[in-house]
């Protein structure tokens, strides 16, 4: 609502001469009101125009000038009503834009899309239009996207426009029309902005909204941002606060821009208020954000030399407070709608901004570039940061794991908390401890603080294993494969998105080996059975390596069973398991040659029981040998 100030003008200066065109004796009043940015009487004056004779033809430029009314004031119900009347006759393109933006802000997306399709007829060139005809169902890729943040309404919002909320040094910093004895605007009929701050408490609650008297005028005054250590702040408010404007004689009207300012505080009061040398009587600067190194000052403005509407630009603050020449950010930012209230992230790494030029879901939605990738493309953050209305003002702080947005999604100006959702992204990859190899197929289980099993995965080629775990939630990852010790590795619990990074490295299980035999883990068989069990197939591997690792041994596996059964079924049976034992070595791609078995029976039993065993000593008489015999 309110916002609408910072990101108009541009629009109102390339529409100025078209409808110069078409002013008449019967819209001047109603033009006058327009021009003078009273849209809330501009639109009562032309409203009148189309009641006074039902059968009369209004001039479809009322009905563009109601859309344009409506449009300023984001009554996107009532704009797209009067747009509608006014594009049955041929329209500039800017117009079919707005149409369409409005019919978004109302849900209606497939009306939108015919709009743009018009719309991008008109101006084929248009970074817009391009956009528009390369993904023209982005919406539903839109809608699906990962909702990343949560949202709340702050208690400190009034039914007046409250945004641009910028935490510093547990200060909350925001522009609002609350204070009531102020002058009305005509803009909205809302009072004159004035920035305020409130206390951000440990506990997170927002408490007190008092104004900051010193800076506040009689204009509008807000959004601000400051230094790291508080003490330095840019602020926007108006051009006549330095004397600024442009006189119209033939409508005796003064305009103004929105121009920013510099102030320092001293103690606890601001002062030294000092305008910023790129200025200008003819163009507005204003939504600033100052890096956290206090080297670079990001704004919006309308000046010459941009890509169309307001564009977000940048300057260089020097060591004596002087600053060069703005610089535009370009077609990676900027496009021929309208971008605006920047933030750069504390450690200088993306930049946030709004946008209504760019594909979103309606009105401006809030957009996100990384600064460190060279041709990065810009993001929408999706849902609920954004919404079909206005969203834009985001701000984030890294220290409080917290950040804030404005929105009229509720049809007034308001500051919502941002909460980022939480997530713990885990990724594993398995590798050889001693070379560093990568071990796919590995067995890998994610157990959580309570050693429940979460998740069982298996190694891809790469060795790699993703898993999403829960915040607040310490998990244990144990990596598992044959020939090799198994892993046990802690994750750590945190209360912020984070990706944490598991080396995963396995010892290769040793093999003692003596002139006379090599010596694995005992290989226990199941009862009455000879199949090879996992267990059992994890200390074959072992063999298999070292019988890789020196071609020229050859091994003879000898096999036995407990004293349970007949001796001629013991010895069938141990056959059958030193059967078992060498198919498997041989299918691991050793030659038949190199191994051989026999069974053994109960003949050779490590434990003699003379009169009984427990379960556990016949185990250990179920076994499998293997001897060296070159």
């Amino acid at each position: 609502m309110m916002k609408n100030i910072y990101i108009a003008l541009s629009f109102l200066a390339a529409t100025s001469a078209t409808n110069l065109m078409a002013q008449s004796k019967a819209t001047k009043t109603a033009d006058k009101l327009f021009t003078q940015f009273e849209y809330v009487k501009a639109a009562e004056a032309y409203l009148k125009l189309t009641s006074n004779d039902a059968t009369a033809k209004v001039d479809p430029y009322v009905y563009k000038q109601l859309g344009d009314s409506y449009y300023n004031m984001f009554n996107s119900v009532e704009a797209a009503k009067w747009y509608e009347k006014a594009v049955a006759t041929p329209q500039d393109a800017e117009t079919y834009f707005q149409y369409a933006q409005m019919l978004k802000a109302n849900g209606n997306y497939e009306a939108a899309s015919k709009q743009m399709v018009k719309f991008a007829s008109k101006k084929p060139d248009d970074a817009r239009a391009k956009a528009f005809g390369t993904n023209p169902n982005y919406l539903s890729k839109l809608q699906k996207k990962t909702k990343n943040y949560d949202l709340k309404k702050l208690d400190i919002n009034t039914e007046q426009s409250d945004f641009g909320a910028l935490l510093n040094n547990n200060i909350l910093y925001f522009a609002t029309a609350r204070n009531m004895t102020r002058k009305n605007y005509g803009w909205l009929a809302e009072p004159f902005l004035d920035i305020y701050q409130s206390t951000y408490n440990a506990d997170g609650t927002i408490t007190g909204a008092d104004a900051l008297t010193e800076l506040n005028t009689k204009f509008h005054d807000g959004p601000v941002t400051l230094s790291k250590d508080g003490k330095t702040m840019y602020f926007a408010s108006e051009s006549f606060k330095d004397n600024k404007f442009e006189k119209d004689k033939t409508k005796k009207f003064k305009f103004g821009q929105v121009n920013l300012f510099k102030a320092t505080k001293t103690d606890k009061t601001w002062g030294n208020i000092t305008p910023m040398s790129f200025n200008s009587k003819s163009y507005s600067t204003s939504n600033p954000s100052l890096s956290n190194d206090a080297k670079t000052l990001y704004f919006s403005s309308n000046m010459p030399g941009g890509m169309g509407g307001n564009d977000i630009w940048k300057t260089t603050i020097n060591q004596d407070g002087t600053t060069t020449t703005p610089q535009n950010l370009g077609k990676s930012v900027n496009t021929e709608g309208d971008e605006s209230f920047p933030y750069i992230s504390q450690d200088n790494t993306k930049l946030y901004f709004a946008s209504s030029g760019r594909q979103g879901f309606g009105g401006l939605d809030v957009f996100e570039l990384d600064l460190t990738k060279a041709n990065s493309e810009a993001t929408n953050l999706g849902a609920p940061v954004n919404t079909n209305r206005d969203d834009f003002g985001f701000t984030f702080y890294d220290k409080e794991n917290l950040g804030f947005v404005s929105s009229n999604r509720e049809n007034s100006d308001d500051i919502y908390k941002v909460i980022p959702v939480c997530r713990l992204n885990i990724q594993a990859i398995v590798t050889n401890e001693k070379t560093g190899a990568i071990l796919s197929n590995a067995n890998v289980t994610i157990l959580d603080d309570k050693k429940t099993i979460v998740a069982n995965e298996v190694s891809n080629e790469r060795g790699e294993v993703v898993f999403e775990g829960e915040c607040e939630k310490a998990y244990t990852l144990t990596a598992k494969k044959s020939g090799f010790e198994t892993g046990s590795f802690p994750i750590a619990a945190t209360s912020r998105t984070i990706t944490t990074n598991v080396a995963a490295k396995l010892n290769p299980t040793p093999v003692i080996i003596t002139e006379k035999e090599i010596i694995l883990s005992p290989i226990y068989f199941e009862y009455d059975k000879s199949n090879i069990t996992e267990d059992g197939a994890f200390e074959l591997n072992k063999l298999v390596v070292v019988m890789n690792e020196n071609p020229k041994l050859v091994i003879f596996a000898k096999s036995h069973t407990d004293n349970r059964g007949s001796d001629a079924y013991n010895a069938n049976l141990s056959n059958a398991r030193a059967k078992s034992t060498v198919q498997y070595i041989i299918s691991k791609g050793i030659t038949q040659e190199r191994i051989s078995g026999k069974g053994m029976g109960e003949t050779e039993p490590i434990i003699d029981c003379k009169e009984a065993c427990t379960e556990e000593e016949h185990a250990k008489n179920r076994r499998s040998e293997f001897l060296i015999v070159k």
